[in-house]
């Protein structure tokens, strides 16, 4: 139909399209997709600040809450595997900044922010992460003074956790050899920071302190960052620390840092140096004690014996005792000359004992066993020869008297005629045959060849003169 010149297509006349020029839109799930698209391409990487609530924690592992303002709010994930980078728990009502990507979740219809990292507004992620493991350890009663136990007097077995790498070991190992060398050190190896150093600190503390023989454990680090020492503040090392059968020095950083560590250790040191000087500190104290106490003594003696030889010198200058000296005297001379008599009549007597003794070796001297057994022994072996020779010679002519005596047999034995050719025939009777006439045609026979027997039938006889045969058929 054509107006004015122009056509009028696809209008009835109520004025709706007809189902040739009816618009094609776009289903629920391309729609979906195309804003997932935008969203997720342009929002990959977001910083959001906002305030936890709802927060719940899946058997899965995964962490769900909302981020909320004033005016709007935004669901949020943290699947397990973010988790563990997390070094905090959050809590509903806590203000936070996350990181991570917008996605659309097309289910529902529904857009949500996957978290990979949580900062706590106002104080970072590891101070709020080290108040709060303070905070419950210190309830649990992990830090209380009443568990801490004194150190060892004289420890003879130290078991050090560190680097093998460091200078922290070089120098323990220096200042402990020099204060105190006859104690042993077992060291274990761990690496000191990173994610695995504290999963490695805490198993070197739990098995150098239940090896027999270990008396105190030192934990030591050199000084470093928050993130270089958080190993020591992880829960794990301070449940090791807190556990340990053993007195527990933990030496980590410098003198400002602070750990969890420190706080569950029975004692902290300012640094690993002082820690090994307080492992010897008790032996060092105990040497200066033992030396004070023989300077009294020897003063003590030296001012006794002073007074004891003062009054002894007043006490033997008195007119009394110089008869009695004159009286020793003579007893002393007396006594020598009585020594002196008694020494050379011992010295002859010695003597005389000597010759006696020289004497008698010399007469033992013929009877020596080493000498009798030697002489029985080559007497024997004289013998001995004697009697192989003659048996000897006794075997070889007995031998070549039985080899004659073989020779003549053998020449006797019908089995050497054998072997030129002849044979010998018995019956069935196990008779030796000498004429045809002591068989019948059919009889078996036995036929005795050099290399042999045969088993042979009789065919036939001779007919000829007797003693003469006919060949035999086998």
């Amino acid at each position: 139909m054509r107006a004015g010149g122009m056509e009028q297509k696809g209008l009835d006349f109520g004025g709706s399209e007809t189902p040739r020029t009816r618009r094609r839109g776009l289903t629920v799930s391309q729609l979906t997709e195309r804003i997932q698209g935008a969203l997720e391409a342009d929002f990959f990487d977001v910083w959001v600040e906002g305030e936890i609530s709802n927060l719940s924690i899946a058997p899965s592992g995964h962490w769900y809450f909302s981020l909320k303002d004033d005016r709007a709010q935004l669901r949020a994930v943290v699947f397990k595997t973010a988790t563990r980078l997390i070094r905090f728990r959050p809590k509903d009502g806590m203000k936070v900044l996350v990181r991570g990507g917008i996605r659309v979740y097309p289910p529902r219809g529904e857009y949500q922010i996957s978290v990979e990292a949580i900062e706590p507004l106002g104080k970072g992620a590891l101070q709020q992460a080290f108040e709060e493991l303070k905070e419950r350890l210190s309830k649990e009663g992990l830090f209380d003074s009443a568990r801490k136990r004194p150190l060892p007097m004289l420890p003879r077995v130290v078991g050090v956790v560190t680097s093998p790498t460091g200078a922290v070991i070089q120098d323990m190992l220096r200042i402990l050899s020099r204060h105190y060398a006859n104690l042993s050190v077992l060291i274990y190896p761990v690496r000191v920071q990173g994610l695995e150093a504290a999963g490695e600190i805490a198993q070197g503390v739990r098995i150098l302190s239940r090896l027999p023989g270990v008396d105190v454990l030192v934990v030591a680090r050199g000084g470093g960052s928050l993130e270089d020492l958080w190993p020591f503040n992880e829960e794990a090392v301070a449940r090791a620390l807190s556990s340990s059968p053993i007195p527990t020095i933990s030496a980590v950083g410098h003198e400002t840092d602070v750990t969890i560590a420190d706080f569950v250790a029975d004692l902290r040191a300012p640094t690993p140096s002082a820690a090994a000087l307080r492992v010897v500190e008790a032996k060092q104290e105990l040497r200066a004690r033992i030396e004070a106490l023989s300077r009294r003594m020897g003063s003590a003696l030296n001012l006794g014996v002073t007074r004891v030889r003062a009054r002894v010198t007043s006490l033997t200058s008195h007119r009394v005792f110089e008869a009695e000296r004159g009286r020793l005297r003579r007893h002393a001379q007396h006594v020598h000359e009585m020594v002196h008599r008694g020494g050379a009549g011992l010295g002859r007597n010695l003597e005389r004992q000597r010759q006696r003794l020289r004497h008698a070796e010399t007469r033992l001297e013929g009877y020596r066993w080493d000498r009798q057994v030697a002489s029985r022994r080559q007497v024997v072996g004289d013998r001995f020869r004697r009697l192989h020779e003659l048996a000897s010679g006794r075997v070889a002519s007995r031998r070549l008297l039985l080899g004659n005596v073989v020779g003549r047999l053998e020449s006797l034995s019908p089995l050497s005629v054998l072997s030129r050719g002849y044979a010998l025939v018995w019956d069935a009777d196990g008779n030796l045959l000498r004429r045809p006439d002591q068989v019948q045609v059919g009889d078996p026979l036995r036929i005795r060849v050099h290399e042999g027997l045969i088993e042979a039938t009789v065919a036939s006889r001779s007919r000829g003169e007797p003693g003469s045969t006919e060949e035999e058929n086998a």
